[in-house]
């Protein structure tokens, strides 16, 4: 289990990163302006950059429920791993989706990462 939260760990540096990876790729933003304070909202946001960004913030608000299970199953020596590691493929599986615009697919994917975090809770009980 230990492995699949540093995996996470990297996905997240993935996502939090990627959007403004992508603003820079494409002009939308120079190296001063990731430097700085970031007060002004990006001007022509890249379509791509702006769906990391929304992914991001998707995987933020499912993170800390899989954390904790992912902890408590390690204290309560659940055998969740399998669990945990197709929730982690859905969510890389999930930012690639989301970037790519396919709206269908996202939400069954978004929607089954679910059903895993539900299946771990159940384990614990």
């Amino acid at each position: 289990m230990l492995e699949i939260i540093l995996f996470t760990g990297l996905l997240l540096l993935v996502n939090l990163t990627l959007p403004s990876g992508l603003a820079l790729l494409s002009g939308a933003v120079d190296l001063n302006y990731l430097a700085g304070s970031r007060d002004a909202p990006v001007e022509n946001m890249p379509l791509t950059a702006a769906r990391a960004e929304r992914a991001a913030n998707n995987l933020l608000e499912s993170l800390p429920v899989f954390l904790a299970l992912a902890v408590l199953s390690i204290m309560m020596n659940a055998q969740t791993v399998e669990l945990a590691a197709i929730w982690l493929g859905l969510r890389v599986a999930y930012l690639f989706v989301y970037m790519a615009n396919i709206t269908h697919i996202r939400t069954l994917v978004w929607f089954a990462s679910v059903i895993c975090l539900i299946m771990m809770g159940l384990e614990l009980v």
